[in-house]
Formats: C-alpha cells, structure tokens, sequence
C-alpha cells in the first residue's frame, strides 16, 4: 500500500494530476485537482488511496490523512465507488456531510453525484457515529478562504476547465447548466469556480 507519493508537481488536469518522482509519472486522481494549482511546478506530498479491482486498478489522491480516510469510510459503504466518495468529498464541506448522516438528512445527502435515496439510507447506516471525532481534522487549508491562489486572471477558460472536472465528478449538463450563468458573471480561477459551483448544486 502507498501512504503517499512525494515529488513535482507536473501536470494538473479535469480529473487527475501527474507527480513525477524518479522519473516516474503517478497520475494521480484527486477530488478537485485544480486545489492543486498553487503548487503546480513545485514539489509536493499527496497521500494515496491504491483502488483494485479485477477491471480497474488505480491511484486516488488527497491533501491530508484524514481526508482519504473519509474516502475510505465512504467507499465501506454499498452503492458507493471511488467516483462517487471524489464528489462528495470534492464538494470541501465534510462537516455537512457528517452532519447530513448524524441527522439522517437524506435530502441532502442524494444531492450528490450518483446518490439515491437507497444510497443515502446506506450511508446512515454505516456510518452514523463512527465520523465526528476525524471531522474537526478536515481539510484544514484545502478550501480555506485565505488559501493563496495561482496567480492568473479568471475567465472563459477557467470556467470551461472547472465545468469538465465537474462532470467528471458526475454532475450531469442539465445541473451545470442551471448555474453557469451565475457563474459567468464572476471572474475567478478554476479551482474557485469549482468550489463556488458545487456551493450552489448543493443549494439546489
């Protein structure tokens, strides 16, 4: 098992990101990969999640410890696949989460990329109370408001990158179109217009 692969930061992209270490590339799939962009070019340590299965083996990635092991809390849980636990942890709100299971909050909960209410009633039931002692632990710089950004103007671009890593998160056209026009009247970096974008679908 990888606990963590360590090395520079070459390549950023809708769903995954490459580190390269010895000469070798990890492409690395991450919840929201452009959280990553400040330190793209630099040296950096993303702990890993090894995923196999009989038609798929792959690498997930994440900021801290206690956000892979919500991944792999999430992914005990029946119905639930490694896409599925990147989008809700990609929404960076793992205190609604936890919050949505200690309260049986199915509404909320099916709001998430391939989440139905026999999903979320699962949830509930693996994971109610055994989340709220790791929480506090959570993401503790990853969407934090004075987090430094990449330094580069927003725009058609940066919104067009963001909507791709959404879908590829699961969120379907129809979700995305009802809030890209609130999107386009803002001027932000991808990594920001995913998080505002996933504000809002989990408003929806």
């Amino acid at each position: 098992m990888l606990e963590f692969v360590k090395g520079k930061l070459e390549y950023i992209g809708p769903e995954y990101v490459v580190i390269e270490n010895n000469g070798i590339g990890y492409q690395i799939l991450a919840p929201n990969p452009f959280s990553y962009t400040p330190e793209f070019g630099q040296e950096v340590r993303i702990y890993t999640y090894h995923y196999v299965r009989e038609d798929i083996m792959a690498l997930y990635g994440f900021h801290s410890r206690e956000e892979k092991t919500l991944f792999t809390k999430l992914l005990n849980v029946t119905g639930i696949g490694p896409k599925g636990a990147l989008a809700i942890l990609a929404s960076g709100e793992p205190e609604q989460v936890v919050q949505a299971i200690e309260k049986e909050d199915e509404a909320f909960l099916v709001k998430f990329p391939g989440v139905g209410k026999k999903t979320a009633r699962q949830m509930i039931l693996d994971l109610k109370g055994k989340l709220p002692d790791i929480v506090p632990d959570f993401f503790p710089d990853l969407f934090s408001a004075d987090k430094i950004v990449f330094e580069k103007s927003g725009g058609s671009a940066d919104l067009e990158e963001a909507l791709l890593a959404l879908k590829a998160l699961g969120y379907s056209d129809k979700e995305l179109k009802k809030i890209t026009p609130d999107l386009k009247k803002e001027k932000l970096t991808t990594d920001q217009y995913i998080k505002k974008a996933l504000q809002k679908l989990l408003n929806l």
